[in-house]
């Protein structure tokens, strides 16, 4: 059998650190192009990886019928665009998390997605992670009881990402620390849960620590260094409760809070357990035996969850298999996301539809 020819549009962190690599490890594809709107960029991908070709517009792979996957790993406000020709083209997508800036943006590209019958999946990597899984697993067996309620927290001291740039300007991310790190957050909830329909939201969003950009003092900036005549109207700080058909989840999240401690981590209630996950680690099991409470630190052996992103996407395109990460589950994130912006703005709970915005092929 061929190997499937793969391109990836975006050739900034994500696609070097994650997508490439996954790419290059599997045998049963082959990277034929390099895309990025900067051509350099591109050509240095090339070198690095020994194949492909770059090129500086997306639309030379929508004319090639050879490729089959492609990868788009652009900034947010291009996800729908660019998915959505590749879709309309025949191509198996998997695009990088959010799905898109807004969720009206996201149902397009679900509804292209179907009509188009290929595959679009999101990069929610985390459903592709070891501990995730063993605690979705513990859930589905009972071994937490009724799981009741899940409380989210990702707070950090002062890291606003590239300050004054894409990341900080909505009309290219769509938002701040909610549609960056809370997607994240928020899907590994909904994934564990069973993808439950949301009910009602009610959030706020607040815009504060980096309106000063020359006079923000800052512990790190990734995506740096930061652009005093640049633009930051996103979220640096959120806090929101989500009612659904399963548990209520409540989160509190901070790119930058004037609190000098870190938080990455998700607990997990049931009546009879509890679970806190620590982002991107291990995991403790609180519950009783025998009248006495006890604690259990699981450790597993950790695969790359990239690597498994990608292998699924490369497996679904050869096999037609629906994925966790399929636009028609993430969606929900999309309208959970969309909805506490939504109850930011109107200072009011918002209900939401009884389909959830879930579209099913």
């Amino acid at each position: 059998m061929s190997k499937i020819k793969a391109a990836i549009i975006g050739c900034g962190a994500i696609a070097s650190n994650a997508h490439i690599k996954a790419y290059m490890n599997n045998a049963d594809a082959e990277i034929k192009y390099f895309c990025d709107i900067d051509l350099a960029r591109a050509e240095q991908a090339v070198l690095a990886n020994g194949c492909g070709t770059a090129i500086s517009d997306y639309r030379i792979i929508l004319e090639d019928p050879e490729v089959e996957a492609v990868s788009v790993c652009t900034p947010n406000h291009l996800h729908a665009p660019i998915s959505i020709a590749c879709l309309q083209a025949g191509k198996h997508v998997l695009c990088e998390k959010p799905a898109a800036r807004t969720y009206e943006e996201a149902l397009t590209m679900q509804q292209a997605q179907h009509k188009a019958g290929t595959t679009l999946n999101i990069g929610v990597v985390n459903r592709f992670n070891a501990n995730v899984n063993a605690i979705k697993r513990m859930i589905e067996a009972g071994e937490l009881g009724e799981l009741y309620h899940v409380y989210v927290s990702f707070r950090s001291h002062r890291s606003i990402p590239g300050l004054g740039g894409a990341f900080t300007t909505k009309a290219v991310a769509g938002g701040g620390a909610l549609i960056d790190w809370g997607v994240h957050f928020l899907d590994i909830v909904m994934y564990c849960a069973g993808d439950p329909r949301p009910v009602t939201v009610s959030g706020q969003a607040y815009s504060k620590l980096g309106s000063d950009i020359a006079g923000y003092a800052y512990t790190n900036m990734w995506a740096g260094p930061p652009n005093p005549s640049g633009t930051y109207d996103v979220d640096d700080f959120v806090t929101g409760l989500i009612r659904t058909e399963g548990p209520t989840i409540s989160l509190n999240g901070a790119w930058a809070q004037n609190i000098g401690v870190e938080e990455m981590f998700i607990d997990f209630l049931g009546d009879k357990a509890g679970i806190r996950l620590q982002y991107g680690q291990d995991f403790i099991v609180y519950g009783t035996k025998d009248g006495a409470l006890s604690e259990t630190k699981l450790k597993l052996k950790q695969e790359d969850m990239f690597q498994n992103e990608i292998d699924a996407f490369l497996r679904c395109v050869r096999t037609g298999e629906k994925l966790a990460s399929h636009i028609d589950t993430v969606i929900l994130s999309s309208q959970i996301i969309q909805a506490i912006y939504d109850s930011s703005e109107q200072r009011g709970e918002i209900a939401l539809q009884a389909e959830g915005g879930r579209i099913e092929g």
